[in-house]
């Protein structure tokens, strides 16, 4: 038996140590919206964050996890769909199939905490993700769109905490 730090609650997990952490997600807690499409860590339909890190959960065995780290899945990045990338995912109607995107919002979502600001060339090197629907330039798009919310966010909030009106 292991406790994990699951979307900010401590969570009982009874599974042998090499089994991976995308199978205890969705079969032992029930969080289905973390995907299995390779198994082999190439696809990244299975992101998680882990301590802030996007992570390939199907092949992180539970054995290398512990209490102390911190897991968030796409169910727990946003309670509402409210998070930048998910709205932005929303607004230019990203997905297709919708198979790979909770993987991609959770590698985009990583990344706009990494750099706020990113250029194409650092999506390129971030996204490493596989859509097989091509969404590509629309995943491109969003991720902008969501920074240029987050920057907007952020500037409301300083003037907020400074004493002017936002």
């Amino acid at each position: 038996m292991v406790q994990l730090n699951v979307n900010g609650r401590l969570r009982d997990c009874d599974a042998e140590g090499d089994t991976p952490l995308l199978w205890v997600l969705r079969e032992q807690l029930g969080l289905t919206g973390t995907k299995y499409g390779c198994g082999i860590a190439q696809c990244g339909a299975c992101t998680v964050h882990i301590d802030g890190q996007p992570t390939r959960s199907c092949v992180r065995p539970l054995s290398s996890l512990s209490s102390k780290e911190k897991i968030v899945t796409i169910e727990g990045l946003s309670a509402d769909a409210t998070h930048a990338v998910q709205k932005a995912w929303n607004e230019l109607d990203v997905p297709q199939c919708g198979f790979c995107q909770s993987g991609m919002i959770m590698a985009a979502a990583a990344l706009l905490k990494a750099k706020p600001r990113p250029t194409d060339a650092d999506i390129d090197a971030a996204m490493t993700n596989i859509c097989r629907c091509g969404t590509y330039n629309r995943v491109r798009a969003a991720i902008h769109l969501a920074a240029g919310q987050l920057q907007r966010k952020s500037i409301a909030i300083t003037i907020q905490t400074e004493g002017g009106a936002a």
